[in-house]
């Protein structure tokens, strides 16, 4: 039985050069490669800010990426900040997805925007584990 109240989602395969974009929702509890950005600082969150403008999503999810045995190391804090900083400029709820092999998924799956297809895969994972 689908959702009483659809949900709509964009995700973010997290990269210090590039950040991966995916939509989703609650009723396919599907997820779609759209693109992928290649900006820092500024220009990522308008580049981004226009992106949650067009599909107007309910909420964000980020893979945050952790080591095999589940420790934390420096991309793990980067993707964590931004986050919050997607929070903090959006004003949407954020969630958090371990993106463990993600990239490689993507990779095996024959994806040509490795980024995108990697942030549908986070996207699909946080929609799995929903109830």
């Amino acid at each position: 039985m689908p959702p009483q109240n659809p949900r709509s989602f964009l995700a973010f395969d997290f990269g210090t050069k590039r950040v991966g974009v995916a939509s989703g929702n609650t009723l396919t509890r599907t997820a779609t490669p759209l693109r992928t950005v290649a900006a820092e600082g500024d220009a990522r969150f308008a580049a981004l800010g226009a992106l949650i403008a067009e599909w107007q999503p309910d909420a964000l999810v980020v893979g945050v990426p952790f080591h095999p045995d589940g420790a934390a190391h420096d991309n793990t804090v980067r993707a964590q900040r931004f986050a919050r900083q997607l929070h903090g400029r959006f004003k949407l709820p954020v969630h958090e997805v371990d993106e463990r092999y993600t990239t490689t998924e993507a990779h095996s799956h024959g994806a040509i925007d490795v980024d995108a297809a990697s942030a549908a895969i986070i996207l699909e994972q946080y929609l799995r584990n929903l109830p």
